[in-house]
Order: structure tokens, then sequence, then C-alpha cells
């Protein structure tokens, strides 16, 4: 039969370079290492430290979070256009270059998120000003500049999908590890027990973590760098046709493999943001003390890494969108449950969050595969590949997954009746906010995960038997053969 759209020639070619391989694995890890030097940092410290460090409001907070993440609807997608539209180096390269220019600034704008002498601003205005400023530089700026062409880069590594479902686990294996210093390390540095007895982070502690964690990012970007090669590029011997931006971004947002991915990835960020912004105020007002954060941490990641190989053996024999509707289900039941026995006792509650933790991972581990997946749909489908676009248009959605968890954090602890004046000056919540808090750290991330699988079930086309024939349908286009 014929393709629904496209010409016969083949729009990509490969490079005749050396063959996929270790290598491009670990280059593409050290990708999302440094990454989530800053990511993850964010992502559980950043609310902490503006509310009990320096004083700010958890709604400004969460409102600031939520407001960033709409305007990167509309930078996120520019900077997508640009790296599809910017020619290729002369070395070939279409993404890598961009990993080599914004590198130090992305590291720089992160750690400027953390300086400790905000808290000693005499204004609010002014704190909330610093806060807001230094939030958008990195995350509607930087960030993106870096985060959406490493992210498209794993379409061109390699066109085999089980090349692809490797680099995926190994990407969140970089992650894992990032996530491993920043959320069982860095829990030891950084809190401590003040006069009273009470535990608190420290605003100088947190600041030299973070410069620390800038520079361990640097150094994983230039491995990136390195390591890692493009070999999926244009044919230069075709003339590149002039598409419109508004009929591209309609082809793009007419992919209904991206809308179901997007709503996917829009609520598993939700759930594993929320969660992860929730459980420093989980353990240091529930469990009374922050420092318990860095064995749940451990215990929550380091089983993971076997899914560097077990989540590429999963995919394969069972396919990705299937492996993630069983293991997001299973999570999400897993939170639920251990909201409703109450556990009083840490350590079981670390067990509980250990086991759906790990089925989260499961997913997170196959997820960047699932964006390369929905890349070649878009060149079955249209003749484009459009792959910064299309993963500008998911990152987005997972930026905005992050932000309505920031949103609803904030908002969440303000209704439960966290008091940040009282977290400020190192004093104990009410009984009602402590029990609020763990309702929230189990409940929200429980339906989470749970909406999460019945979305990848009904809304995401691509299972593993269409996954395999638009694999097929680009090899026959690349050897010139219409199929």
């Amino acid at each position: 039969m014929t393709s629904t759209i496209g010409a016969t020639a083949p729009k990509t070619i490969e490079r005749d370079v050396r063959p996929f391989g270790f290598r491009d694995k670990l280059g593409y890890m050290f990708g999302d290492f440094g990454n989530d030097f800053s990511f993850i940092l964010q992502s559980t410290f950043f609310m902490l430290f503006y509310t009990n460090v320096v004083g700010i409001h958890p709604a400004h907070v969460g409102t600031l979070l939520l407001v960033a993440r709409i305007f990167d609807a509309f930078t996120d997608v520019i900077i997508g256009i640009i790296v599809d539209r910017l020619p290729s180096s002369r070395a070939g390269y279409k993404f890598k270059r961009w990993v080599k220019w914004i590198a130090i600034p992305v590291a720089i704008a992160s750690a400027l998120m953390y300086m400790s002498f905000v808290a000693d601003f005499d204004s609010y205005g002014a704190k909330v000003a610093w806060m807001t400023a230094t939030y958008f530089l990195w995350g509607s700026f930087f960030y993106g500049l870096v985060n959406i062409p490493y992210g498209s880069m794993a379409s061109v590594i390699s066109s085999n999908p089980d090349d692809r479902a490797h680099l995926s686990a190994w990407r969140s294996t970089g992650g894992n590890l990032a996530n491993i210093v920043i959320s069982s390390v860095l829990p030891l540095i950084v809190y401590v027990s003040n006069e009273a007895g009470v535990s608190v982070l420290s605003g100088q502690r947190m600041m030299w973590s973070a410069i620390v964690c800038s520079v361990l990012a640097v150094i994983c970007y230039a491995a990136l760098y390195l390591l890692v090669e493009e070999r999926v590029v244009e044919n230069q011997d075709i003339p590149k046709e002039k598409v419109g931006l508004s009929k591209m971004l309609g082809t793009v947002l007419s992919n209904r493999a991206l809308l179901g991915l997007i709503v996917a990835a829009l609520l598993l960020l939700l759930a594993f943001m929320y969660v992860g912004g929730m459980i420093g105020y989980l353990f240091l007002e529930y469990f009374r003390d922050g420092r318990l954060q860095s064995p749940a941490s451990f215990a929550a990641l380091v089983p993971s890494l076997v899914l560097i190989v077990l989540a590429p053996w999963l995919a394969k024999k069972f396919g990705k969108a299937e492996v993630g509707i069983t293991a997001t289900f299973i999570g999400g039941v897993i939170f639920l449950t251990a909201y409703f026995l109450k556990i009083e006792n840490a350590a079981v509650w670390i067990a509980f969050y250990a086991v759906a933790m790990f089925c989260v991972n499961v997913f997170n581990f196959l997820v960047w595969a699932f964006i390369t997946d929905v890349i070649d749909h878009q060149e079955v489908q249209t003749g484009h590949r459009d792959d910064g676009t299309v993963y500008a248009v998911y990152s987005w959605a997972r930026k905005l997954g992050q932000a309505i968890a920031g949103f609803l954090i904030g908002a969440s602890l303000s209704w439960v009746g966290f008091n940040s004046e009282t977290a400020a000056q190192g004093q104990a919540q009410t009984e009602e906010a402590i029990n609020g808090v763990y309702f929230l750290a189990n409940v929200i991330p429980g339906v989470g995960l749970i909406l999460v699988s019945l979305a990848i079930l009904f809304l995401y086309p691509l299972k593993r038997k269409v996954v395999a024939k638009n694999v097929a349908i680009l090899a026959s286009r690349r050897d010139g053969v219409e199929v």
C-alpha cells in the first residue's frame, strides 16, 4: 500500500560514521546527568528554599512556576523551530552544538536561584523580584536552549527503535544518578537542627551545594558533546521544502500520538514532581526529620538502576506503551494504599515509596523512546521530521506538568494550613497542617499515576505493532522503495 503523505525519495539518510555503541549510550547518559543537576535541584529544593529560607509565601512561589510555564509555551516552541530551521554545522551536527554553546550559561543561571543573601533583603518585593528573574533566566531561556536540542538528539543518534530504547534507559539512568546525588546526598548537607532542635534548611549550605551542582553539570555536558555521534541527517541531495510556520505547527499539533503523549507526560510530571516537591515537607513536618529524605530517596532511586538493562528488555518483549500502562497503574495504587493505611513509621512509608517509585521509573526509563517514536510517526504522516519542534511541544507539556505541580504544592500547602513564616522561624506546624501534608504527599501522586495509565491506554496510539510498522515504512523510504 502507499504511505499517507510524503515522497518516495528519502528525506533523511544515515551518515557513514562509527557504529552505534556503548560510547553513545554513555554520552547520552551524561546529558541528562547534567540536565538534572539543575532540573531535579529546582524541583526538590526551589520552593523549600524560597518558603523556608527566604520567607516567600508558598502560593507566590507556586504562581511563579505556573506563569513561567505558560510563558514557555511560546519560548520552547520558538527554540524548537530555530533548532529545526538552522542549517547543520560543517561537521554535520544539528543538535550537539547547542550543548557546547549553552552549558556554562545554564549552569550559572541555576546557581543564581539559590543565593543565600536574598534572605537578607529588607523588601519582600525585592525577594520576589530576585526569585522571579533568576527562575525565568534559568527555566524559560537557558534550560530550553540546552534541553530541547539534547532531547531531539536521540532521534538522530540511531534509527533503530531498540537502540533508542537503550538511549532512553541510559538517559534516565543519568537522571537517576543526579537525583541520587541531589535527593540522597544533599539532604545530609543542607538540613541542620536549630537551637530549638527543629530540622531546618540552611541557606548558606544550599547556596554552595547549588554552585557545586552547576560545576558538575558543565562537566557532564562536556562528556555528552565528546561521546555522542549524530547519524541520521537531512538528505542534502533533495532541496529542502519551505514549510510555513503555521502549516508546520498545524501538522505537529494534529499528531494524535504527540497529543496523547502530551496528556500522559503532563499527568506524569504533575504526579512525579508533586511528590518530589512535597517529600521534603513530609519528612520535615510529618516525620519531623528532614534528613530522612536521604534514605528515602536512596531507596527509591538505587534499585531502579537495574532498569538500564531491564527496561529495554521489557520494551522489546511487551512494547513501551504496554509496559508504561501497567507500571504507572501499580505505582498509583501503592501511593493510595499508603494514604489509607496512615503510616506513622517512617521506615514503613519509605518501603511503600520505594516500590511505587520503582514503578514510576519503569515508565521514566522508556519515556524518551516514546518521543522518538512520535517523531518517526510525524515523518511517516507528513514527510517532515520536525525533531526540534515536536520535542519542544512535548518538553513544554512536561514543564507545564512541573509548573502545575509547583502551583498545586504552594496552593495545597496553604489550603491545609502550612505557614511559611512559622517555617522560616524554625517552629513546628499545626497538627492539622501536618496531617494535611501526609494526605497531599500520597493522594495527589497516586491519583495522578492512575490517570497516566489511562491516558496511555486510551489516547496514545503508538502501541507495539504500530511502532514496528512505522519503522518499516521509514526504512523502506531510505532504501528508495515506496510502501
